[in-house]
């Protein structure tokens, strides 16, 4: 077990620096800036569409408390609104609003934009090398807990696709 936990030591500091510079970006977001759990969800809900409290909780493995706190920072700040489910059950789903679509769309280009200078020296090949890495590395996470995040087919941007095969359902 020493051996394994020497091996992925390196990697362990790498993936926890990797999470402390995506939240330094944040904080130069401004007033605009999406905590993470709204970036989180409001994704979510552009991959997926209008998901319940309970689908939530599911998708991302939290409890239906913590979601229920998460959505309703949501719609105070107006990123979402409550609407009837379109098939005629009693729960309300969650859907993004005009103003969540625009936040998300200006945090994502802030966040390619970054991601675009951090990058700018490095071969195209090693960025393509970089995007498979870490996909194949989510996707085995995904695996090992059941969960899959909805992906878009052909590798275009994440839209409404979602569907029980990819953990979308």
């Amino acid at each position: 077990m020493a051996q394994s936990r020497e091996r992925f030591e390196g990697l362990q500091r790498e993936l926890l620096l990797l999470t402390r510079y995506e939240l330094s970006s944040r904080q130069r977001d401004g007033g605009a800036a999406l905590e993470r759990s709204a970036h989180l969800l409001l994704t979510r809900l552009a991959a997926q569409g209008p998901m319940t409290i309970a689908e939530l909780a599911q998708a991302f493995a939290l409890d239906t408390s913590t979601i229920n706190r998460q959505t309703a920072a949501l719609l105070r700040e107006g990123l979402a609104r409550r609407v009837p489910d379109p098939d005629g059950g009693m729960a309300r789903r969650l859907q993004m609003t005009e103003e969540g679509a625009r936040r998300l769309a200006d945090r994502e280009q802030r966040s390619r934009e970054g991601l675009a200078a951090v990058l700018a020296a490095w071969d195209p090949a090693d960025v393509e090398a970089l995007e498979e890495s870490l996909t194949r590395f989510n996707q085995s996470i995904e695996a090992r807990t059941g969960r899959s995040w909805p992906r878009p087919a052909g590798g275009g941007p994440a839209g409404p696709q979602g569907t029980p095969e990819n953990g979308a359902g």
